[in-house]
């Protein structure tokens, strides 16, 4: 028997095609009457028929999250949403959107509602991460969490399928980690094999029919599930490795996720047997292929990229990269010192290359 710990997150979610009918009186449950609505420049019409369904509960529009949340991004919105005398943040997007409700909860604790369009899973978290001066910090703070998240499978029907697959990966990666994370426990253990599953069986569907809402919603249920492990137990050497590739040398953050996953679990194999077991079974594998080779195929066979050169990582940063990983000590089912830098330097070449792990 496994000793553990659990406590929920309390977050109130809403889920099914059409949900964001019902944003007007969940901004109501939470006592919030001046909204700033938050997104990506590329959503600034989605967000904008948001903020018109909110009519005059909605306190403005900031349409400039941005990728990592730069420091000078979080201080500029934080202080338009005490300017406008905002009491609440409406996220709507990725994890960038999210991201940056997060640093504005940070400060002024307004609470943040979330609507999800990717399956980056950020809204499940008390995770922040913000990034300055080239180097990303990542934290944990309840004040963070989003009270309340709409998954509408509608408002993703618009993610383009490149992004959809990159996205879907991240979200996979939240769960893989999470069945062998050192707090770990079983409800997030069958949380983690039920998300991937999910997920797995979902991105071939939107590749073959990005209109699929049925396979749109499977998706946002993975994503749910696995953002929830991820904000319930510690991550390890995959999330360390892509927030050091993400926040040092600026590389898109779903597309990072896809790449090392594959190239991170073959790294951790041989230390947690039973975690790739759950990981094979939700991939629905048989025969003699390793989870990470099918992690690698799901990416490669539904058209995501599979190496760091495809996403603008330059040879030259490998070494580097390695430094950053092994500078800081975190837990990891194999030990990450600096006796494993060579092991480390590895594993990013092969990722950098795009070789498939077997």
């Amino acid at each position: 028997m496994q000793d553990f710990i659990f406590q929920g997150q309390p977050s109130r979610v809403v889920f099914g095609a059409g949900a964001l009918s019902h944003l007007e009186r969940e901004i109501e449950l939470l006592g919030a009457r001046r909204a700033l609505v938050l997104c990506t420049p590329e959503q600034q019409t989605q967000a904008a028929e948001v903020a018109d369904r909110l009519g005059p509960r909605a306190a403005g529009l900031f349409p400039r999250a941005a990728m990592h949340v730069p420091i000078e991004t979080a201080r500029e919105a934080r202080e338009l949403a005490s300017r406008l005398g905002a009491d609440c943040a409406v996220a709507i997007g990725g994890g960038s959107t999210t991201g940056l409700g997060k640093a504005i909860a940070l400060d002024s604790a307004l609470p943040i509602l979330a609507i999800p369009t990717t399956y980056a899973g950020s809204e499940m978290t008390p995770i922040f991460g913000i990034t300055e001066g080239g180097l990303k910090r990542t934290g944990k703070d309840a004040r963070v969490l989003p009270r309340t998240v709409i998954y509408d499978p509608e408002l993703t029907l618009s993610l383009p399928v490149p992004l959809s697959i990159t996205s879907g990966m991240n979200a996979i990666a939240h769960a893989a980690e999470g069945l062998y994370a050192r707090d770990g426990n079983p409800i997030m253990a069958l949380m983690a094999e039920e998300g991937i599953r999910a997920l797995a069986t979902a991105l071939p569907a939107i590749r073959r029919d990005a209109a699929d809402v049925a396979a749109r919603g499977s998706a946002l249920y993975g994503a749910w599930l696995c953002g929830t492990v991820l904000g319930n137990v510690g991550m390890a050497l995959h999330h360390k490795l892509c927030h050091t590739l993400g926040g040092s040398f600026n590389l898109p953050h779903a597309e990072v996720h896809t790449v090392v996953l594959p190239h991170a679990i073959a790294f951790n194999a041989p230390a947690v047997p039973e975690a790739l077991v759950r990981i094979g079974r939700a991939l629905g594998l048989s025969g003699s292929t390793s989870a990470a080779a099918a992690l690698f195929d799901l990416a490669r066979d539904n058209g995501a990229p599979v190496s760091l050169r495809e996403i603008g990582m330059q040879a030259a940063d490998l070494d580097r990269a390695a430094d950053i990983a092994v500078s800081n000590p975190y837990s990891n089912p194999r030990e990450v010192t600096a006796a494993a830098r060579p092991a480390i330097r590895q594993l990013l070449q092969d990722a950098f290359d795009g070789v498939r792990p077997t």
